[in-house]
């Protein structure tokens, strides 16, 4: 079974091979969210003072046409935190699109 953090590292590199070539004339966006991982508390207390937010999505995408997507990305077993869900009704309620994602073939079904 693939780790999440190898899962996100195929997605990243399928969607800027794709969407995000220099030579593109509108180029879509994609960057990580680094909520997990250990800290030194010095460390974790710097990061939520300066925004960090618990159960914030793992990516945000954003295509060429400027549609903008959160992704949660599980194994296929995983699933959701109550912080998570909650970052997920969130999202929701301001209009936005906010998927879980388990494998690289759902992702580019949700892209494409």
């Amino acid at each position: 079974m693939k780790s999440e953090s190898a899962l996100q590292q195929q997605i990243f590199n399928w969607y800027n091979n794709n969407y995000c070539l220099k030579n593109m004339t509108k180029r879509g966006l994609m960057f990580s969210i680094p909520n997990g991982g250990t800290r030194n508390i010095m460390e974790a207390m710097t990061l939520k003072a300066t925004g960090l937010l618990k159960g914030a999505s793992d990516l945000v995408v954003i295509l060429p046409n400027g549609k903008l997507i959160f992704v949660e990305l599980k194994q296929p077993k995983g699933v959701q935190s109550p912080e998570q869900k909650d970052f997920e009704n969130r999202v929701i309620l301001l209009g936005f699109e906010y998927h879980i994602i388990k494998s690289l073939d759902e992702f580019k079904i949700l892209i494409n």
